[in-house]
């Protein structure tokens, strides 16, 4: 098979990794290939040297990037003159604005053709893999509609298969917000090379070393990814704030045998960094909170660690709580998306009793924007060694079970050789149909928006 894959730019986290490892991976396996990436823009981090170690060249489309843009047009112009000279069987696209303007492009591909008029478009299959979605907490009401209208007519209209990473995903966009058939979706999880992470233990005092711990009996509570919106980072500052506090109180007091000091490490960059810093500084936290940038060897990271947090509003399946199982790390989380499923089920005795934060099988869940539920469960896990200890073996088990980067490659193979397998007669019976409810659906949302 010939695949393009489609990515709006190749910037720090887990989808950059995931459609490098898919690229290699099928190559390995005797298909033709092929990466197509936008630009990185200013402020975000570029790991495309992730894709080359792997071996993949991507394709670069300068105008492609993560905002709206006249340029689109340009995006969707180039990547219709791409596959008209690569002749693709599947065009895979990941994250929303990719998915967008590559479905698209394909819409023009598959049926600017004279066979078309006898309803016989190109052979060409299309895929779309959600990573996360932008359904809530990315835009204001007005936006995130039209953008939802317009997800809900390219499912119909120009994707046969859509991918989600978790049961949990596949709840909120098809069943939440009524995106695609059921039919349509297949749950792959994502996949990681689980083996660099193995005997972290070895590299731990090396690893503290560099965060300026020398010690054991500091516990280091870390939080890794874009320093962005999405991401609450001040919610982990008012929580590490709260905690801190606690603690100090607690030993004042001679109340329980809490952790010597607790210090707080940030992982990443971003646009909100300086502002991320100020916080800090006003919290009272200057000296207990380490900014190390961005880091490209999460193998060695996360081995300093303790504990690993993750205080998103919205997530897919983020693979910074992967990396950190794999790590055998415990971990406490905002229950958001894929991270429920992560987290696994809540165990039985916590259900008795309501809580914003709860103790589930692989670490601690907690209900999103609850700085004060967050600190508690931050306590919770520094005040329980041996907790910490089960709650790292079970992650880093059911990472190896279920994560694998080859598990990941077959999975999508499979998909593409059993969209190959089906009948086609259905899909151009419903083009028609599709074509004519598009404009109806965006039409609606244009109208809202205008009544807003």
């Amino acid at each position: 098979m010939k695949i393009v894959r489609i990515i709006a730019r190749l910037n720090v986290g887990g989808p950059a990794r995931h459609v490098a490892w898919l690229t290699a991976g099928l190559r390995g396996a005797g298909h033709e290939s092929v990466l197509v990436a936008g630009t990185v823009p200013a402020g975000e981090d570029d790991m495309s040297y992730f894709a080359a170690a792997q071996g993949v060249e991507p394709v670069i489309i300068p105008e492609m990037s993560r905002e709206i843009s006249p340029k689109d047009a340009i995006t969707v112009w180039k990547l219709y003159r791409l596959f008209r000279r690569l002749r693709p069987d599947i065009v895979h696209t990941h994250t929303a604005k990719a998915g967008t303007v590559g479905r698209v492009a394909g819409l023009l591909y598959k049926w600017l053709t004279p066979s078309a008029l006898a309803l016989r478009p190109r052979a060409c299959r299309f895929v779309h893999t959600y990573h996360g979605h932008v359904f809530h907490s990315y835009y204001g009401a007005a936006k995130t509609r039209i953008f939802l209208a317009v997800e809900r007519a390219l499912a119909r209209l120009a994707t046969d298969r859509i991918v989600v990473i978790s049961p949990q995903q596949l709840a909120e966009i098809n069943g939440r917000f009524g995106v695609g058939r059921p039919a349509q979706f297949r749950i792959v999880p994502l996949g990681l090379d689980a083996a660099v992470f193995a005997d972290s233990r070895a590299r731990r005092r090396a690893a503290r070393e560099r965060f300026g711990v020398a010690d054991d009996e500091t516990l280091l509570v870390g939080i890794v990814g874009r320093l962005t919106e999405i991401k609450n980072h001040r919610l982990f500052l008012e929580a590490a704030a709260l905690l801190k506090g606690r603690l100090a109180a607690r030993r004042e007091a001679g109340d329980g045998a809490p952790p010597s000091r607790v210090r707080f490490v940030v992982v990443g960059d971003g646009h909100l960094r300086l502002d991320l810093e100020t916080h800090a500084c006003a919290l009272g936290l200057a000296e207990d909170v380490l900014f190390t940038g961005t880091l490209d060897d999460p193998e060695n990271f996360y081995a300093a660690l303790d504990v690993v947090a993750l205080t998103s509003l919205n997530e897919g399946t983020p693979l910074t709580l992967i990396e950190a199982m794999a790590s055998a790390r415990a971990v406490a989380a905002t229950a958001v998306g894929g991270v429920v499923d992560l987290l696994g089920g809540v165990e039985p005795s916590e259900l008795r009793r309501p809580a914003a934060w709860r103790v589930c099988e692989r670490g601690l869940q907690v209900e999103p924007g609850d700085a004060e539920a967050f600190s508690r469960a931050l306590e919770h896990l520094a005040d329980n060694a041996g907790l910490r200890a089960v709650m790292g073996g079970r992650g880093r088990d059911f990472v190896e079970r279920h994560y694998s980067k080859e598990r990941l490659v077959e999975d999508v193979l499979r998909l593409y050789e059993n969209l190959f397998a089906a009948p086609a007669r259905g899909r151009r019976a419903g083009a028609a149909k599709a074509a004519r409810d598009i404009g109806k659906d965006i039409g609606r949302a244009a109208a809202r928006v205008k009544g807003d």
